[in-house]
């Protein structure tokens, strides 16, 4: 499964140079708002050093990451759930994504205009979750509307849908996201196909100067973002997009040189994308053999047919059992034969639940 995120924000906070320098696809960036008006696509190889440790041993012809998909769409303004900036036409963009990611502007500099007159983090965030739920609440009454004649007519099924949004449509209209609702998987099966923006996980990118990204915590406009995303219950990640810029351009030695001198362990990117696997509950498995060493995303949980079956569906539906030794026991021993010899590769079952990291061989008959 490929990781899909959507890339809201006000209108110059950012937004476009990140997608940029994360993805180098070239999205139109410029100091006036709207200047995307069409969405931009970018997927980019998932960050994984594991895989590169993996191929040193294996000694594979090629290596396939997991791969993560951002669409950037046009800065949102007040009154965009209205159509506002031509607002519900860039939100209908992000409807079937797993994830939001909310660029905020955490730095000043009087050459970027802003939208507001001034950095205001908490006004920015207030300002575009609003118009997400004001978005919701339009598709819910639609659906309710429709629902409501069903219900009339007798209709069991359109009676618990009813109930489900009627909850939805109280909780939005007080002006609050629907997640907040923490609905059963029952009621949220019945509304899934409404893709609810305040449904989907959020998580905040707070966009810094250069300078505040080795102590971004010494910013007082990341302090205001934390407290209100704290209270969401909501992670922050700190990234200067002007920085990732840069950041792309370099690669081996020479990113991790530049890295160190900045005082950073990892780029923004690779803490965005671990971020985002922690708030969807995602872990990584990998197969590794002679052609390929490559990685593979499932849900926390999930056990090794269906994990098996993230490859084909013949390798679920077959599955006979999963040769299975960790990333660590492999380094350890320094080979599959060695792990073998060690004991240290397991054959496992259908209630087998796979673990992060998990290096994994299917066995399957159809």
């Amino acid at each position: 499964m490929s990781l899909t995120t959507g890339i809201v924000g006000l209108p110059n906070v950012g937004k476009s140079t990140l997608f940029n320098a994360i993805t180098r696809a070239g999205a139109e960036s410029a100091n006036y708002p709207f200047c995307t008006i069409d969405p931009n696509v970018g997927v980019v190889d998932v960050p994984d050093e594991r895989m590169n440790r993996l191929a040193e041993i294996v000694n594979p012809q090629r290596i396939v990451p997991t791969s993560f998909q951002f669409t950037d769409i046009a800065g949102l303004v007040k009154g965009a759930s209205k159509g506002e900036g031509l607002g519900n036409q860039f939100l209908s963009h992000i409807r079937e994504v797993d994830a939001i990611i909310h660029v905020v502007r955490c730095f000043e500099d009087d050459n970027i205009t802003h939208v507001s007159g001034g950095v205001d983090p908490a006004g920015d965030m207030e300002t575009i979750n609003l118009e997400l739920v004001l978005a919701d609440l339009e598709t819910v009454e639609r659906r309710l509307d429709r629902v409501a004649r069903q219900k009339r007519s007798g209709d069991a099924e359109a009676k618990k849908e009813h109930e489900v949004l009627e909850k939805l449509q109280q909780t939005l209209a007080e002006g609050k996201p629907a997640r907040g609702l923490n609905l059963e998987e029952e009621e949220l099966e019945r509304i899934r196909s409404l893709n609810l923006l305040t449904l989907k996980k959020m998580l905040y990118a707070a966009n810094v100067s250069e300078e505040d990204v080795a102590d971004p915590d010494a910013n007082p406009h990341v302090g205001a973002l934390r407290k209100q995303a704290d209270a969401e219950g909501a992670e922050v990640v700190t990234i200067s997009a002007q920085l990732e810029a840069e950041i792309a351009e370099l690669e081996g030695e020479e990113r991790d040189q530049f890295l160190s001198e900045l005082g950073l362990s990892a780029s923004g990117l690779d803490r965005l994308v671990a971020a985002a696997y922690r708030l969807l509950g995602l872990i990584t498995y990998f197969t590794a053999g002679e052609k390929e060493v490559r990685a593979w995303t499932v849900r926390q949980g999930t056990r090794a047919p269906q994990a098996a079956g993230v490859i084909h569906s013949d390798f679920e539906r077959g599955f006979i059992r999963a040769e299975v030794v960790s990333f660590t026991d492999l380094v350890q021993s320094g080979s599959l034969a060695g792990a073998r010899e060690q004991g240290l590769l397991r054959s496992e079952g259908k209630e087998y639940v796979v673990q992060d990291g998990d290096v994994m061989h299917f066995r399957f008959n159809v």
